[in-house]
């Protein structure tokens, strides 16, 4: 529900479709020590929206310690780390030749998803048709 994340989501696609598969997509996501799942919902709403936006087959790869080969094109890949309180962070990390672009979103507390809660409750008090809405939405 952050509207950051949301944003993030809306960069992400628009970067995806400009640069293709000339670049490279990495994602990584940090998250408390306590977080169960890896990687979150979050990194992988996150490929996705990468994937569907790229204009080419992709194929996730979750971290890289047992990939002995070369980098394919079709690769999204995703890694988590787990640690102390971090409430969340995610980066996006778009590699070209000799150039690198970094998107980025760091949640300091877990206020940021209710805030985000009540900008939605909000936008859909004023919502005159019926449907179906997420938060893109909201954003766009």
């Amino acid at each position: 529900m952050s509207l950051g994340i949301n944003v993030l989501l809306e960069l992400v696609k628009k970067a995806a479709s400009i640069l293709g598969d000339s670049y490279d997509i990495e994602i990584v996501e940090r998250h408390h020590r306590r977080k169960v799942d890896a990687p979150s919902g979050t990194a992988l709403m996150i490929a996705d929206a990468a994937a569907q936006s790229c204009g080419h087959e992709t194929e996730y790869v979750f971290e890289r310690h047992s990939v002995r080969h070369p980098r394919d094109k079709k690769e999204i890949g995703i890694s988590a780390v787990r640690g102390g309180t971090i409430v969340g962070e995610h980066e996006i990390i778009f590699a070209g030749h000799d150039e690198i672009m970094e998107i980025k979103h760091t949640a300091l507390s877990r206020e940021i998803f209710a805030q985000g809660a009540i900008e939605a409750a909000k936008f859909m008090a004023a919502v005159k048709e019926p449907g179906l809405y997420d938060m893109s939405a909201l954003v766009k």
